[in-house]
């Protein structure tokens, strides 16, 4: 590569762990950092062809970085390994590039930007979407905001690990826009759950029905990759319920804000709670399926 960064990854989960191992192969001089050193020994034991730095703290993984992507778990998770004493703001460079992958607040994402702004460092909120298999294949799709330079700044990286990168925004809007697509899929699964149900419970041959219906108007990637996996009682993959619920309540949080009424979100959230009550939190979200009594089919 003719134009390695010195780039830092923190957080090494399902999913920061598939693009730290992309950026590290593309030809960026990687450092990483996790809240939990087991998953760190995990990651470095895993690539052991990689040659990388590791670093105790947010703030020293920053140290001399040209990038830093971060991917954590929530807001105050994201507040403290990028504004917390020792997070990356306090050593990010001017005119270093900070990413955030986190599925977060949009207000947290503007707040971030401001101090990014202050500090003279270019900053994208940049949610994600293509699930744990689209971290490691290399084929998310990111929706970023912030300013355009911004964005240019990091694409050659986000590049290593995502097939489309969009502009939707100023700061913010990169969650505001996660918070749409999980609206979207969150309605598509339960209406995935409950045709399953029924042609269940109609004895219906469920090949046929998903040959007949996977190519028309109901056709969708929940129906397409889920299907026969709830079919199955097949939950151990994907999304976990627990994290869908937690992007759910940033978009009925949002909605609020802006004087809108989610009706369905909020219906879909509940039928997840559903879900946790039967022990389900860390299943994939297809689960949903679970709460619905199964009639009929043999």
């Amino acid at each position: 590569m003719t134009d390695s960064k010195n780039v830092s990854m923190i957080g090494l989960g399902v999913m920061g762990g598939p693009i730290a191992r992309h950026i590290a192969r593309a030809g960026h001089r990687l450092t990483i950092y996790s809240r939990g050193p087991q998953r760190l020994d995990s990651w470095r034991a895993a690539h052991p062809d990689l040659t990388i730095t590791t670093a105790s703290s947010p703030a020293e993984a920053a140290e001399g970085a040209d990038m830093v992507i971060t991917c954590v778990g929530n807001d105050d998770d994201l507040a403290e390994v990028v504004l917390g004493p020792q997070g990356a703001f306090s050593t990010l460079k001017p005119e270093s590039i900070f990413v955030d992958h986190t599925t977060v607040s949009a207000r947290i994402a503007r707040q971030i930007a401001v101090e990014a702004r202050d500090l003279r460092v270019h900053c994208v909120d940049a949610p994600m979407t293509g699930s744990q298999i689209g971290a490691e294949n290399g084929t998310l799709t990111l929706m970023c905001g912030g300013r355009a330079n911004a964005i240019e700044a990091a694409r050659p990286v986000l590049s290593a690990y995502a097939q489309r990168i969009v502009h939707v925004g100023k700061a913010g809007a990169g969650q505001s826009c996660k918070m749409a697509n999980q609206i979207c899929i969150a309605g598509a699964i339960a209406g995935v759950a409950e045709a399953l149900r029924l042609a269940q419970a109609a004895h219906l041959d469920l090949d046929k029905v998903f040959e007949a219906i996977s190519h028309g108007a109901a056709q969708s990637w929940q129906l397409d990759n889920r299907w026969q996996t709830m079919a199955q009682d097949s939950f151990d993959f994907g999304f976990a319920v627990d994290w869908m619920r937690k992007d759910l309540g940033l978009a009925l949080d949002e909605g609020r804000g802006l004087g809108l009424s989610l009706p369905i979100s909020g219906l879909v959230d509940q039928f997840f709670a559903d879900v946790q009550a039967l022990g389900g939190g860390r299943q994939d979200t297809s689960a949903l399926v679970r709460r619905l009594p199964r009639k009929g089919h043999k």
